[in-house]
């Protein structure tokens, strides 16, 4: 329950203080912010409580979640997301996957001042359930982060799914860091 607790609040944060600039300036964009944001919150306070949830709901977490830093930026954000899931009613754990997507604008999108991009694809079978994420990031950028998203990750996925999950972390040396999860169901 901690380790859940630690999920993202620096994004809803981030998020509310970028709303207080566009009330007055986008009325109607900000109203869409506030909607999806307000999804958001319902998911992670009370579905992120529970011991699992649909992949389905995972997958529109994670697009409103996107979709949050597409009106976000003033800037073109190449942003892809693949899913090909025959059954999108499978159980996982709540909030697995936002941890790697957060990282990847946190560290990435937020950091390049043009020509950032997020590409992530998700497959799932009944079997196995395979994420990869890969984003640019800029290379001369200090990295302040201690890790702790990925390590709070790495504990909760030891927990619940262990012994049937790999997690491959690369930093490529063309300035591209990658994530591979795989989990056996």
């Amino acid at each position: 329950m901690h380790l859940k607790s630690q999920v993202n609040p620096h994004f809803f944060f981030n998020t509310l203080n970028n709303l207080y600039g566009l009330v007055e300036q986008d009325t109607e964009k900000a109203q869409q912010l506030i909607l999806k944001l307000s999804d958001m919150m319902r998911y992670s306070i009370y579905e992120g409580q529970n011991e699992w949830v649909t992949l389905e709901d995972e997958i529109t977490y994670l697009e409103n979640y996107m979709d949050l830093h597409r009106m976000r930026y003033h800037k073109t954000i190449d942003i892809r997301f693949d899913v090909d899931a025959e059954d999108r009613s499978i159980k996982v754990m709540p909030l697995l996957f936002i941890i790697m997507v957060e990282n990847a604008f946190k560290h990435g999108v937020e950091k390049l001042r043009s020509g950032a991009f997020v590409h992530i694809v998700l497959k799932a079978t009944t079997k196995i359930i395979e994420f990869d994420i890969e984003n640019n990031f800029d290379i001369e950028e200090p990295c302040s982060s201690k890790g702790i998203g990925l390590n709070n990750l790495k504990q909760r996925l030891e927990l619940v799914y262990h012994n049937r999950h790999e997690l491959e972390i690369t930093n490529k040396p063309d300035e591209i860091y990658t994530i591979r999860l795989s989990i056996s169901l």
